[in-house]
């Protein structure tokens, strides 16, 4: 079954909403624009509830369908990235320093596309709620939402979701059962040493070497403190120290990511980390202080959501269109909070060829709009039906 016929009739209506949307991008929980214009097209529809003020700009929106049942909830992201948008569009970001170079605009289409279909024909039973989250890119806007409540105070049993994908066929839809995306955590070092002349280092305390030690000596977490069959990513990417050619510093500063699935493999980094930091201040001579921040959690799927949500996926693009076992990879999403509250899936639906995400000449591809919105109402359709 393709797209819905129905959805496909106000495709263009969609495209409006996704451009006007790109042009209003904000950051974080300061999503009020955004949510603003969420809710005056939520209310043409005729929805049933609309919650606002969750994790301070997120919107809950409410349809009832035929008869009781289970409420199936349904997320899409609505923050944009502090990025210059650099393609002259007719739709171009209005705000300058910041853009949707991410498709979360793309998300909340796709989700106003199915509550438009959803709360036309109500050919479902129970209730679907609409979740519109901020803050996706910084913070966790997801875990904000379900520190809050959201599952409980609207009996939500499942979630899903859905993300686009730059370099993925147009309409091909992918995912895997269990771990499907990384944890991600991140690290800070502040090396404080003593500055001096570069002629004279014998004088100083080099901030500089032991910020390099420690970034060299972090590599090997990697490649002889945890086993090759468990995925580890660690990267340093960040070093900042000194101003002139002829000065040591007083202070380097050191910056990264760590991406684990096994919350074992996590702690062995954790540990080596502090240790690592402590010993290379000893050997050089400085202060050194670690912050490591622990932050979203692996994103897995629930095996039997996610092989459902496959086969609808394979209802809206055909079996050849649709890989339900695609492996996990290292990027992460604030989904994994939902997910770890309630059962459910996260999916990537191709957008083609393009610039890639988060990149300044990115821009979602209103083609795939119908697509996500036609997944999105047949997966409610399918999993509560009405008849």
């Amino acid at each position: 079954m393709p797209v819905v016929n129905r959805i496909a009739d106000f495709a263009e209506d969609m495209k409006t909403w996704r451009r006007h949307l790109h042009q209003i991008p904000e950051l974080g929980l300061d999503t009020v624009k955004t949510a603003a214009y969420v809710t005056e097209i939520l209310e043409t529809f005729g929805v049933d509830e609309i919650h606002g003020g969750i994790a301070q700009n997120g919107i809950v929106a409410i349809i009832n369908g035929q008869g009781d049942g289970p409420t199936l909830g349904l997320r899409a992201d609505m923050d944009a990235l502090p990025i210059t948008e650099v393609r002259d569009l007719d739709y171009k970001s209005q705000t300058p320093g910041k853009m949707h170079a991410c498709g979360h605009d793309g998300h909340t289409t796709m989700l106003l596309g199915a509550a438009k279909y959803l709360a036309e024909t109500r050919n479902f039973k129970g209730r679907v709620a609409l979740l519109f989250q901020p803050a996706e890119e910084i913070i966790g806007g997801a875990k904000i939402m379900v520190e809050e409540g959201v599952m409980e105070r609207f009996d939500i049993k499942e979630v899903y979701a859905l993300h686009n994908a730059p370099g993925l066929p147009v309409g091909h839809f992918m995912t895997t059962p269990g771990a499907l995306m990384a944890a991600v955590d991140e690290f800070t070092i502040n090396i404080k040493g003593l500055g001096g002349h570069g002629a004279m280092p014998h004088e100083t305390r080099d901030p500089v070497m032991a910020a390099c030690g420690m970034a060299q000596a972090i590599q090997t977490i990697v490649s002889r403190n945890h086993q090759a069959t468990e995925d580890l990513v660690i990267s340093v990417t960040q070093i900042h120290t000194g101003t002139v050619d002829n000065v040591i510093p007083e202070t380097a500063y050191i910056n990264g990511t760590v991406r684990t699935f096994n919350p074992n493999v996590q702690k062995m980094v954790m540990a080596r980390f502090d240790e690592i930091v402590k010993g290379c201040a000893v050997a050089y001579g400085v202060e050194a202080e670690l912050d490591y921040e622990v932050g979203y959690p692996a994103t897995i799927n629930d095996a039997e959501k996610a092989a459902f949500a496959t086969d609808v996926a394979r209802d809206i693009s055909g079996e050849a269109n649709v890989q339900g076992d695609a492996g996990r990879e290292m990027g992460a999403e604030d989904f994994s909070y939902m997910l770890e509250a309630r059962p459910g899936a996260y999916l990537f639906l191709g957008q083609g060829d393009s610039a890639g995400l988060h990149h300044p000449e990115y821009d979602f591809n209103d083609e795939i709009s119908p697509l996500g919105a036609s997944f999105f109402a047949r997966l409610v359709e399918k999993a509560q039906p009405a008849g």
